[in-house]
């Protein structure tokens, strides 16, 4: 099987205690690993379980039905498990992987806009990024009141590193669309591409 982020939270849940689908989920949430791992739709969480089982990484370890609920299947990891999950998080930590993220591409393409528009789009990303280092600046607060190690919070001071160079980025690129040392006209960009195919 082919790592995955989800894959990996799954496998690192299951190693703390064996769980059900749903106390997985609740612990991903509750823990704010929803914050960088995709569990919008509860289906990619089964799927994802199914297919972690189909690979042998984890086990059932019992089902049980309630009166109220509906059956419930508790996973634990195998020890095959226990290895794809240090395999997996040291071959996430170690190689960069060529992700497809969706503003690269925009920016790829901004020329099709006009300068002025491209500056006030950026600069209401700015805002939202500001606004999302604020809260993960508040975390960080929460985290340090509580004493958890550092090591919990990994994650979001990287967030927090990532997302304080693309602010400085921002506001620079905005910067220089707002004096003009940054400019195009379409018709300009058009001939050039006409010319050079």
């Amino acid at each position: 099987m082919r790592s995955s982020p989800l894959g990996l939270t799954v496998l690192s849940l299951l190693h703390l205690q064996p769980l059900h689908p749903y106390g997985i989920q609740r612990l991903i949430k509750q823990w704010g690993k929803d914050q960088v791992v995709n569990v919008s739709q509860r289906a990619s969480l089964y799927r994802t379980i199914d297919r972690l089982l189909e690979a042998g990484l984890i086990a059932v370890r019992e089902t049980s039905r309630d009166q109220q609920y509906p059956e419930r299947t508790v996973y634990e990891v195998t020890d095959a498990g226990r290895t794809a999950t240090r395999d997996w998080l040291r071959e996430m930590l170690v190689a960069p992987r060529a992700d497809y993220p969706e503003f690269p591409a925009a920016l790829s393409f901004t020329m099709m806009l006009l300068p002025q528009e491209v500056a006030a789009d950026l600069s209401a990303r700015a805002a939202q990024v500001r606004a999302r280092l604020g809260e993960l600046e508040a975390a960080a607060g929460g985290a340090r009141q509580l004493a958890l190690p550092r090591v919990t919070m990994l994650e979001d001071e990287y967030r927090r590193a990532v997302l304080t160079a693309e602010l400085d980025w921002l506001d620079a690129v905005t910067s220089d669309l707002r004096s003009g040392a940054l400019t195009w006209d379409f018709e300009t960009l058009a001939a050039l591409a006409r010319a050079s195919s």
